[in-house]
C-alpha cells in the first residue's frame, strides 16, 4: 500500500529516518561516554524501546507507572520513572513492580514522595534507587540547585528503604531556544548547576555518583560536558517542528508525518483538511506559527483547528483542491503518537507494518 491510499488522518513513520535516528543518538552517546536512557513517552512502543536497547541504550525513562508497566511486560527490566510517585495505589503498583525483578529507580523532589518508596524498599527489605529532581531553569518539579536540592538529598539518605543514587534535571526550556547556540548554552548550565550540588554533597559526605540530564535539544551537546554520566532524550526518535524550526535538526531527521486530505474549499484562502486537534494536538511553538508546518507547502500554515478540521490559510495561487492529500510535520510529535492505537511504519513511501502504541493513554 501506498502512502497516498492510506485512510486519512494517518500518522506515518518512517523507518529508515527512525533507525538513522536511533543509531546516530546512540553512537553520540557512545562517543561521549554516557549511559544513554531514552525517555519512552516519545513512543510508547515496546518495539521502538527494544531498538534503543539494542542499539545500546542501557535502560529507558518513563513518565508514569502504566508506561513502566508495559515495558516491563514487553522484556525491558531497567526503568527510571521520571515522576513522583505520590499515594497508597501507585505503591503497591512500584512494590509489585519491584517484585517481578525489574530494576526501577524513582525520580523525587521532595521528603513526602521519598519516604513513601523507602516504606516500599524497606518493606522488600532492599534499598529502592532514587533520582532527585533538580530545577536548571524549566520551573516545574525539583528544588533549586546547590544548597537547597543538596540539604534535600542529605535528609532523604537517612531513610532506611532508598539510595540517593543520582541528580537529575530536564532542561524543557531549551527548546525555547531560537538557535542551537542557545540550547548548548543551557545544557552547559543544567550540567553545571547538577555538578555543583554533587560536590555540596561530596563535601557533606554522600557520594551521589549519577549525573543524568534531559531533553533533545541539549543532548546533542552531551559529549562536551563533563561529569555527566547519563543523558535521556526522548523526541529525537521521530523529530518534529519544536526541534526544526529552531535548526536544532533539519527535515531529513523528521521521521514522522502526518498526513490528511483536503475535503473542503470553502472560501477564498481557506482549505479544510481531514486532521485537527484530535490528531495534530493544539500544541503550538513560539518559533512558528500554526499547528504544524507542510514540508511541500511551506507557504501554508495550519491556521485554526476544532476537532475533526485543520483550518488551512493558503495563497490566492495555491495549487491544492479537495481529495488531494497533504503531509504535515507536527508541532510536538509525543503527543501526536499518545491519540493513536498504531502507526504506520513505512519504507520507500510503502506501508511496511503497523506499529503498536502500546503505551497509548497510560497516564497513571
Amino acid at each position: 500500500m501506498q502512502i497516498e491510499q492510506m485512510e486519512t488522518p494517518s500518522v506515518a513513520i518512517d523507518l529508515d529516518i527512525l533507525d538513522a535516528n536511533l543509531k546516530r543518538t546512540a553512537e553520540l552517546a557512545a562517543k561521549a561516554g554516557v549511559k544513554l536512557r531514552p525517555h519512552i513517552k516519545t513512543h510508547k512502543s515496546v518495539w521502538i524501546a527494544r531498538k534503543q536497547i539494542e542499539y545500546g541504550a542501557t535502560g529507558i525513562t518513563t513518565a508514569k507507572l502504566g508506561e513502566a508497566e508495559v515495558m516491563a511486560d514487553g522484556g525491558i527490566h531497567d526503568i527510571l520513572i521520571a515522576f513522583p510517585l505520590i499515594g497508597a495505589n501507585k505503591l503497591k503498583r512500584l512494590a509489585k513492580l519491584i517484585e517481578r525483578g525489574v530494576r526501577v529507580t524513582v525520580s523525587v523532589d521532595s521528603m513526602e514522595a521519598a519516604r513513601g518508596i523507602s516504606d516500599v524498599g524497606h518493606a522488600a527489605g532492599m534499598r529502592i534507587p532514587l533520582y532527585l529532581d533538580v530545577n536548571t531553569g524549566l520551573n516545574r518539579c525539583g528544588l533549586e540547585p546547590g544548597l537547597p536540592s543538596a540539604e534535600l538529598a542529605l535528609q532523604i539518605s537517612a531513610l532506611p528503604g532508598v539510595d540517593v543514587n543520582g541528580l537529575m534535571t530536564h532542561a524543557g526550556h531549551s527548546y525555547g531556544c531560537g538557535d542551537a547556540e542557545g540550547a548548548r548554552k543551557v545544557a552547559f548550565a543544567e550540567a553545571e548547576a547538577l555538578i555543583a550540588t554533587q560536590q555540596i554533597l561530596r563535601d557533606k559526605g554522600l557520594d551521589v555518583p549519577e549525573i543524568s540530564v534531559g531533553s533533545t535539544p541539549t543532548s546533542k551537546f552531551t559529549e562536551q560536558l563533563s561529569g555527566v554520566t547519563e543523558m535521556r532524550p526522548g523526541a529525537y526518535v521521530f523529530g518534529d517542528g519544536s526541534q526544526l524550526y529552531p535548526g536544532f535538526i533539519d527535515e531529513t531527521e523528521c521521521a514522522m508525518r502526518i498526513y490528511a486530505t483536503v475535503v473542503s474549499s470553502p472560501r477564498p484562502g481557506t482549505l479544510i483538511v481531514d486532521a485537527g486537534s484530535k490528531t495534530l494536538t493544539n500544541d503550538v511553538s513560539v518559533h512558528r506559527k500554526g499547528y504544524g508546518y507542510l514540508p511541500d507547502y511551506p507557504e501554508i500554515f495550519v491556521e485554526r483547528l476544532s476537532e475533526e478540521h485543520g483550518i488551512l490559510a493558503v495563497p490566492n495561487n495555491c495549487s491544492l483542491k479537495i481529495g488531494d492529500v497533504v503531509s504535515i510535520i507536527p508541532n510536538h510529535c509525543c503527543t501526536v503518537v499518545n491519540l493513536r492505537d498504531e502507526l504506520a511504519g513505512v519504507r520507500d513511501g510503502k506501508l511496511d507494518h503497523w506499529m503498536k502504541v502500546d503505551a497509548r493513554g497510560l497516564i497513571t
